[in-house]
């Protein structure tokens, strides 16, 4: 089952792997997902299209999303 998500922003990791933080519309839960893995990165739990754990990502630049009104 698919739920209905909305972007909040993408962050960039200090290994280089990109990840987009989204909201869930119904029960307004956070989830992080690896968008794309850096190509010097190591770690094995950063998989492309996989959430990330909130302790297990170090952000190092973030750039929200400007939503329209």
């Amino acid at each position: 089952m698919m739920s209905l998500v909305r972007l909040l922003g993408f962050t960039t990791l200090g290994c280089g792997c990109v990840t987009g933080r989204y909201r869930e519309v119904a029960t307004h839960r956070e989830v992080t997902y690896v968008e794309e893995k850096g190509r010097e990165c190591a770690h094995q739990t950063h998989r492309r299209n996989h959430t990330l754990a909130p302790a297990r990502f170090g952000a190092v630049a973030s750039m929200p999303i400007a939503h329209a009104s």
